[in-house]
């Protein structure tokens, strides 16, 4: 019988209990760790690892491509900037380009700091709106 990590089982929990908002801020999170991971494998020159990285992070932004409600202007701008950051990450693994994977990681951090300010702002006007009127 295996053992439960308790780690992961909280991971689990954590996700299986996230609201659409939270879910995309871990994307976010995963997908600056993944870029942050391949720029460590690049300076340890271990390509394989680097690969993988890479890899993740694009498997993440095709996600929240996947997810964006097109019938939003401000959609088909974020489609466009994980279009281009998905480029950056095709340069970036080809020709190990520390550059093109900073300014990557720094593309998305600043849509993740705007998507949790923006979560911030949604709980506030809901938590003000359940009270008591006054």
């Amino acid at each position: 019988k295996m053992a439960v990590n308790p780690y992961q089982k909280y991971k689990t929990q954590a996700i299986m209990t996230a609201s659409p908002g939270d879910l995309t801020l871990m994307l976010y999170d995963g997908c600056i760790k993944q870029m942050n991971l391949a720029l460590l494998h690049i300076e340890e020159n271990n390509h394989e690892l680097k690969n993988n990285a890479i890899q993740k992070a694009e498997a993440i932004l095709t996600e929240l491509m996947s997810t964006l409600d097109m019938s939003y202007e401000l959609s088909n701008n974020l489609f466009q900037i994980y279009e281009y950051v998905y480029r950056l990450l095709i340069l970036a693994n080809i020709s190990n380009d520390t550059e093109k994977l900073n300014e990557a990681i720094n593309r998305i951090t600043e849509i993740r700091d705007a998507w949790e300010e923006a979560i911030k702002i949604e709980r506030k006007v809901a938590y003000d709106n359940t009270g008591d009127g006054a």
